[in-house]
């Protein structure tokens, strides 16, 4: 073959090859043009070529060690996740959800990324209703007007994939309708492959920024998210496995009127669970609402291993009734399903921490991955300083100064914490996420002591363990044993429960002042 049709052929080939792609992608997009997303990668790659090159060029040649280092580390660190936001909000989309999820990641990423992202979960794009007319139509077969006799315009709540309206049936009972935004499915192939080449390169250009885990739990997790059919069987296995909670309630779904991208459910009304005004408007105890939404979690995560992984405020409402205080938990697409080892290395890792037993941390972080970084691993886990941890992390309330300094620490620490989520199971990414969503939950609420989420997580902790040491017994004596012990170490939680109410009491605070006064006076 002489030279010249050499280059045809590979000249040929090469488009060839473009037009398959294409090709491929239209057909894995419902055959959308858009889906292509030229424009979407484009912009995506221009800003994170931008950003790769201010931190190269902005820290050439500094000194790590200095106090400027640090404070012109800052400065990029916000003004890149600036440029990061107007670039997610401008692709919308599988963006969003991936800037909502960093915006949840407090003491694991830069204060100003966090921060900066945390914004997208007011921010979320509404479709017309017009185009959420025919989505209806194409998955249910039949007009809004023909399902319902009357469908509010405006959403009662927006997210990155969907929004959900509020309907009344031809029966009169009154439903929340979830849409799928138009254009996600469609887009969402291309978006994923886009953050993915995108976090590779800048893994090259950044040998410290190994967050490829961030794009591979999107590619894993938003597929399960698209289908509105899982969600609703998720609702109903998360009703029925946790029917011992009465306070918990789950909208019932209505399968005729749901689809891939429609969902039809029970309404609720409640306010969000981080809003004390509302708490406050309607007699509800905060600390009740806390207590209740911990002992859930707890319940979630060290015994059960079914874990509801999305519980930002605009998904969890309460409402008060005859009977206290209900938890309206919605938005069912993300679950994250622990093995039964994975569940008990987590529990003894909490209760090493709990017990300050260093030992203890070592042994179950290494079995976690996390090796000799042990100690950020703990502090990760946490939301508490090695200090803390080590001296005893329920002797001590945390204060704002200890809250910052983790916060320097998700800033200063980048690479080696970059390191970590690397390095542990893949189930644990979710729960952090979870954990520090919990914790951004009671700080709103500014709750007691004694109703965090520490105590029934140490509940729990204890209940899951003795599960274990019961299917291992041979004897009744030994059965015997692990039981009492059970019994004795709640025992002591319950006491320890009772002395945090006291400190928080009004009889706790006058002893307190009496005691620093006499200490004053001497």
């Amino acid at each position: 073959m002489s030279r010249h049709l050499l280059k045809r052929a590979v000249k040929y080939s090469i488009l060839g090859s473009g037009i398959g792609c294409s090709t491929f992608y239209l057909w894995k997009n419902d055959w959308e043009l858009t889906s292509i997303g030229v424009v979407r990668f484009g912009r995506a790659a221009c800003v994170a070529l931008r950003i790769a090159v201010d931190y190269k060029l902005s820290l050439h040649n500094q000194d790590n060690t200095s106090p400027a280092y640090q404070d012109l580390l800052s400065k990029i660190h916000l003004r890149s996740a600036l440029r990061l936001r107007e670039m997610i909000c401008k692709n919308g989309g599988v963006f969003i959800k991936v800037g909502q999820h960093v915006g949840t990641l407090d003491y694991l990423l830069p204060e100003q990324y966090v921060s900066t992202m945390k914004v997208l979960h007011n921010q979320a794009p509404q479709s017309d209703l017009a185009d959420l007319q025919k989505v209806v139509e194409e998955d249910l077969g039949k007009k809004i007007e023909e399902l319902f006799i009357n469908f509010e315009s405006k959403p009662i709540g927006a997210a990155s994939l969907a929004q959900v309206h509020k309907a009344t049936l031809r029966d009169g009972q009154v439903v929340a309708v979830k849409i799928q935004h138009p254009k996600v499915r469609a887009r969402s192939y291309v978006d994923i492959k886009t953050m993915e080449l995108l976090v590779r390169g800048l893994a090259i250009v950044f040998p410290g920024f190994q967050y490829l885990w961030l794009a591979e739990e999107t590619k894993k997790n938003l597929p399960l998210e698209l289908d509105f059919l899982k969600e609703g069987t998720n609702c109903e296995t998360v009703a029925k496995q946790y029917k011992h909670f009465s306070f918990l309630k789950v909208p019932k779904i209505l399968w005729n009127l749901s689809s891939e991208r429609v969902l039809t459910m029970e309404y609720f009304e409640g306010g969000k669970v981080d809003d004390r005004e509302y708490m406050k408007s309607h007699g509800i105890s905060v600390n009740e609402v806390s207590r209740k939404l911990g002992k859930l979690y707890s319940e979630m995560i060290f015994v059960q291993g079914y874990v509801h992984c999305d519980p930002h405020p605009g998904n969890v409402l309460v409402k008060k009734t005859e009977t206290g205080v209900d938890i309206i938990l919605l938005d069912h697409g993300l679950y994250q399903s622990l093995t039964d080892d994975f569940r008990l290395h987590y529990c003894k890792m909490w209760m090493a921490m709990i017990n300050a037993d260093v030992e203890g941390i070592k042994e179950h972080a290494t079995a976690l991955n996390a090796g000799d970084l042990y100690g950020l691993f703990a502090c990760m886990l946490s939301a508490r300083s090695w200090s803390s941890i080590t001296s005893g992390m329920g002797n001590t309330k945390i204060t704002r100064e200890e809250t910052d300094e983790i916060k320097s620490y998700a800033a200063a620490l980048l690479i080696q914490i970059s390191d970590l989520l690397n390095r542990v199971p893949r189930q644990l990414l979710l729960i952090l996420k979870t954990n520090d969503v919990l914790r951004g939950i009671e700080t709103s609420l500014e709750t007691r002591a004694n109703a965090t989420s520490f105590i029934n997580m140490s509940r729990c902790c204890v209940r899951a363990l003795t599960a274990d040491k019961l299917q291992k017994c041979h004897s009744n004596l030994e059965t015997f044993k692990v039981k009492l012990g059970c019994q004795w170490q709640l025992c002591k939680i319950g006491l320890y429960e009772m002395f945090l109410w006291l400190q928080s009491s009004f009889l706790g605070r006058y002893i307190f002042t009496i005691r620093n006064a006499q200490l004053l006076g001497r």
